[in-house]
């Protein structure tokens, strides 16, 4: 996939079928939108082109950072793994606001994308003040000439699946619903660091250590049953969220995992976390030896918990 960050002097050369969003989650409703690009591109032969901002424009416009589900470099993963050609990570600044709907369909989605077809949601937004709409788009397709298809959103019960909702289940802790609602398990990407050693050691639980980054929306701190791919496998785990108040004085959220049956050297690679099941919630212990014994309790949990879900596959 190749991916245009921070940029707008990129043209692409091939025609292409365009989608438009923040893709926050890669949830049911996007992997719909995604899974429509492709099968344009398999009867038509369009290459595939994301549209999306390199920052959320919340946090541009109120100067403050805006927590996201998956970060850039995660959402550039996600569509990777779909299999899309081209991501456009705009820079969202004045000039951009104040394009008009016209403007960015002319300038940017046929212009730079170069749109032979367009892929929507019924709620998209684009242009000053999202003056642009599905019917916006559809009342232009035959003057730019572009196929349109407007998709309509999941749905879980009476409620559209969305960012918003699955960030609501996340901050309760219903990872299982959130993985519902989202078609995979929430995850957490980072490259594995150095912490303070006192897992192994000490405790007799070597983990490993993420350090998210400040957009990162997570669930409650606490302890987690997790899955962790690595280059070497996939491999259940427990994961602590939060600040390790029993052996640390720092004051950073960090994400430590304890992987069963991996006793190889992970630092400075990259990992995926992904949260199964959230346990119990952080908490400061009177002794190390009373944080090893929950650890223990933990571990039979999770290993509980993962034969199950065995079970059930």
């Amino acid at each position: 996939m190749k991916c245009f960050t921070g940029r707008t002097d990129f043209k692409i050369e091939e025609p292409t079928v365009v989608t438009i969003g923040k893709f926050d989650g890669r949830h049911k409703g996007h992997q719909k939108l995604l899974s429509r690009m492709l099968e344009f591109k398999e009867r038509r032969g369009y290459r595939t082109a994301v549209f999306t901002f390199d920052a959320a424009p919340a946090s541009r416009i109120a100067g403050t950072v805006q927590q996201v589900i998956t970060t850039n470099q995660e959402r550039r993963n996600n569509m990777a793994k779909m299999g899309i050609d081209y991501l456009a990570e705009y820079p969202f600044t004045s000039d951009v606001i104040h394009l008009s709907a016209q403007e960015f369909l002319r300038e940017i989605l046929i212009g730079k994308m170069n749109a032979r077809a367009i892929v929507v949601g019924t709620d998209c937004g684009f242009g000053y003040k999202r003056s642009g709409n599905a019917a916006f788009l559809r009342e232009m397709s035959s003057r730019y000439g572009y196929e349109l298809e407007v998709v309509t959103k999941e749905r879980d019960a009476s409620r559209d699946i969305s960012s918003t909702y699955i960030k609501e289940e996340l901050a309760k802790g219903c990872m299982e619903k959130a993985a519902l609602l989202l078609g995979e398990p929430y995850a957490i990407h980072g490259t594995v660091v150095h912490g303070n050693h006192v897992g192994g050691p000490v405790l007799g639980f070597p983990t490993v250590n993420l350090i998210p980054p400040e957009e990162k929306f997570l669930p409650p701190f606490g302890v987690y049953v997790s899955r962790v791919v690595t280059d070497e496998g996939v491999y259940g785990g427990i994961t602590n969220i939060g600040r390790k108040p029993t052996v640390e004085k720092d004051s950073f959220v960090g994400v430590e995992t304890y992987i069963f049956g991996l006793n190889s050297d992970l630092y400075g690679k990259t990992i995926e976390v992904q949260l199964l099941n959230y346990e119990r919630p952080e908490q400061k212990f009177d002794s190390l030896e009373q944080l090893r014994q929950q650890l223990e309790r933990d571990k039979e949990y999770g290993l509980s918990y993962l034969d199950k879900e065995k079970a059930l596959c």
